[in-house]
């Protein structure tokens, strides 16, 4: 548990957070810290910052996730030099939750997620973080990270694993994105989707033939993560998420590139997000470098080995090319 608060070298003071840790893990650079948007919203972010940091990277999660997931990337970055500021969104994590049940990932429309991007920005100003910033981005992270380029993030460069352009459905997405539109618009849209349930993936699905990763010891870490820590977690995404989700991707599918280096992580075994969307993106970014990762599942970042070292690798060059 962190301390009542956070005073960094440079005077700024922040409230300190709680940032958890499994038994017998080392304590490692992380800690956390509270924000609050400019709409009252309590935010809680992660901070890794080695001894001497050539530029930061902003950690944009997915869906579901939580700061402590990314520790053992935001390490690895300390590790090559660079800081790390991550986030939990809001209605997620340790971040004010949205509704009065916690368990469903809810938003009523995708721009609040700006908001929060915003209040990170704020605090690695205040902080000090050394340029230049980075923006590493995941899944549901890449889909805001990308709308936060479009409205002109002080970022160099970006790294998008999975993003999440679009969403992969059974049924076809006009219908699905009608069908969560009248269920939201009726005042229903903080309830769970039909086919979703509150507890969370992790506890739930088997390892073998997961839709996340092929590597059983981070399974097995994710697990241990969201037994020990289920006030974390979250279970599936309200009507209202999937709408404003929905919206999202349209409207971002609508609009030019942003004009900086990217790269394009995506996973040939990919169950989650469009990987047709992500295609489509890629080819239409003069700037961007897609890299498509066999037998890689949705988390690009925590899958075996060969296949997370090699997007990291990737993603390093970028960051300090």
């Amino acid at each position: 548990m962190a301390a009542p608060s956070d005073q960094t070298g440079d005077g700024a003071a922040f409230d300190a957070a709680p940032f958890h840790r499994l038994k017998d893990s080392p304590d490692g650079r992380g800690h956390a810290l509270w924000l609050r948007a400019e709409d009252g919203i309590r935010l809680r972010a992660g901070l890794w910052r080695p001894q001497r940091a050539a530029g930061t990277v902003l950690l944009f999660p997915g869906r579901t996730e939580y700061i402590e997931k990314y520790a053992p990337i935001a390490e690895r970055l300390a590790d090559e030099g660079l800081a790390t500021l991550a986030i939990d969104w809001r209605g997620q994590g340790m971040s004010d939750r949205l509704l009065p049940d916690p368990r469903p990932g809810h938003i009523a429309d995708f721009a609040d997620y700006q908001r929060d991007v915003l209040e990170l920005i704020v605090a690695a100003e205040t902080l000090r973080l050394p340029r230049p910033w980075h923006l590493l981005a995941h899944s549901m992270g890449g889909n805001i990270g990308l709308a936060a380029l479009m409205n002109g993030l002080p970022v160099q460069t970006a790294a998008f694993s999975a993003p999440m352009l679009g969403i992969r459905h059974i049924l076809p997405a006009q219908l699905v994105s009608a069908a969560a539109g009248i269920v939201t618009r009726f005042g229903r849209g903080g309830l769970s989707a039909l086919g979703t349930k509150g507890s969370t993936y992790l506890l739930d699905a088997p390892f073998r033939n997961n839709a996340l990763t092929d590597d059983p010891v981070q399974w097995g870490r994710l697990v241990a993560e969201s037994g020990s820590w289920p006030h974390l977690t979250l279970g599936g995404a309200s009507y209202a998420w999937i709408a404003a989700a929905m919206a999202e991707c349209r409207r971002l599918s609508a609009l030019p590139p942003p004009e900086l280096p990217a790269l394009i992580g995506l996973g040939s075994r990919e169950t989650v997000v469009s990987a047709a969307a992500i295609r489509a993106r890629a080819a239409s970014w003069p700037q961007a470098r897609l890299l498509e990762l066999a037998e890689a599942r949705h988390e690009l970042m925590f899958n075996s080995p060969p296949i997370a070292d090699r997007f990291l690798a990737a993603a390093l060059r970028l960051f300090l090319g």
